[in-house]
């Protein structure tokens, strides 16, 4: 059947690559110039299925205001008039209860270890390379009580019979080297050797180059202007190139999806949440990390992406606003020098945001919709790199009325129902 996907960034680009293996005839459209030109294009780098947690979760609200009185804030909100975020918030803070944040994760993991799985293959199959790496995530803590409190988060590893270890400095240093420079500021870290890091954009664009060649036509620079409903279902997608009809269609806009959905009587909890990065090139090879490294005080992720370093956290909640604000440069700078001094020279380093999809329970929104033929792929938030493949796959079998290999009936739009 023919099939049109909405965006072409990590999640988009691996739906049309999956519905091509599946014989589909998929077209993507964009209204950027290539692929992976926006959420996707200089994220933290992490594939990171054992860190899959919802942000709400008890003592939260909390330390959400201690967070926003650091010099170094991993958070920033800015006071819009914006009914929808604030309606957003709330809905964030009624899933900062222990029995909301056991559910949200207990269906954010299985995607993510799936997801993961489904890379692995991938890449057995295709010999795809993207500046990846397969040697794990490595969470810092900078206090004693930080440390203490992931007891909470190692019972749903177990739970979940995901790899984990707990580090004390001696510990830390052999997996990161690095760090033996600086080891005094960290009490102990956690340890995910699952995990695995790579270049997003890097990805999706080699991802695009081989949906191409399984028949995938790409439709960059075209404005997606609304949706066309009739008896139930989709029938077209106005676009500034006409109208565009298939048989089934998957929206995967990211932050935009719900303006585009509203215009249908579709209404899904998602927010845009900025997020920042700076890309630092290595200037000294046993000074600078091998994989990633996540510090748990300013929520910022250290990645070693081949020959450079990104740098990447921070949530602001500002809207639609890309601006690039310096002091969240500062912030993302002071982390880099404060874990690995001379491992990068981050006066030459670039700087990036990009607007994270979040839902307020943290869940994705994967799978049909009350339109009949119309799916969705959205909501992923700081995880899409790590959710994308198996997104890709679950959607692919839905289309194909195939049960996915995962139960992903609590990932659709209907649980906000």
């Amino acid at each position: 059947m023919k099939v049109i996907v909405l965006g072409a960034g990590v999640i988009g680009t691996s739906i049309a690559y999956e519905l091509a293996r599946d014989g589909h005839d998929v077209e993507v459209v964009d209204r950027q110039s290539g692929p992976a030109l926006e959420t996707s294009f200089a994220n933290a780098g992490e594939v990171s299925p054992g860190y899959s947690s919802p942000w709400a979760g008890p003592g939260v609200p909390v330390k959400a205001i201690k967070w926003m009185l650091m010099t170094h804030s991993p958070l920033v909100i800015w006071p819009l008039l914006d009914p929808a975020m604030w309606r957003w918030g709330a809905a964030m803070l009624a899933n900062c209860t222990a029995r909301a944040y056991a559910l949200n994760k207990s269906r954010m993991v299985p995607i993510a270890e799936y997801s993961r799985d489904r890379l692995k293959l991938l890449r057995q199959e295709t010999g795809i390379q993207y500046d990846d790496r397969a040697m794990g995530t490595l969470q810092l803590f900078r206090t004693q009580k930080q440390l203490d409190g992931i007891d909470g988060d190692v019972e749903v590893l177990k739970q979940y019979k995901v790899p984990y270890e707990v580090l004390d400095r001696a510990g830390f240093c052999q997996v990161e080297p690095a760090l033996a420079q600086t080891q005094h500021k960290f009490v102990g870290a956690l340890r995910l050797p699952g995990d695995e890091t790579g270049d997003c954009f890097l990805f999706t664009n080699r991802l695009a180059e081989m949906a191409k060649a399984k028949g995938v036509r790409f439709r960059f620079d075209t404005r997606i202007d609304g949706l066309q409903v009739g008896g139930g279902a989709l029938t077209g997608v106005f676009t500034d190139a006409g109208l565009l009809r298939a048989d089934r269609y998957v929206l995967a806009l990211g932050s935009y999806s719900p303006l585009l959905l509203k215009g249908i009587g579709l209404n899904i909890p998602v927010y845009p949440v900025k997020g920042y990065s700076i890309t630092v090139p290595i200037t000294d090879e046993r000074a600078a990390p091998q994989s990633t490294i996540m510090d748990e005080t300013h929520k910022v992720a250290v990645t070693r992406l081949g020959d450079r370093i990104r740098v990447g956290g921070t949530a602001e909640l500002a809207g639609y606003n890309l601006a690039l604000r310096e002091p969240r440069r500062k912030t993302l700078e002071h982390v880099v020098t404060d874990l690995f001094p001379g491992g990068g020279d981050v006066s030459q380093a670039t700087f990036w945001c990009g607007l994270r999809p979040m839902t307020p329970d943290g869940t994705p929104i994967v799978g049909p919709t009350s339109v009949q033929n119309l799916l969705l792929a959205t909501g992923h938030g700081t995880l899409g790199w790590t959710m994308a493949a198996g997104t890709a796959r679950v959607l692919a079998d839905q289309i194909a009325g195939r049960q996915p290999e995962i139960d992903a009936r609590a990932l659709a739009m209907a649980r906000y129902a």
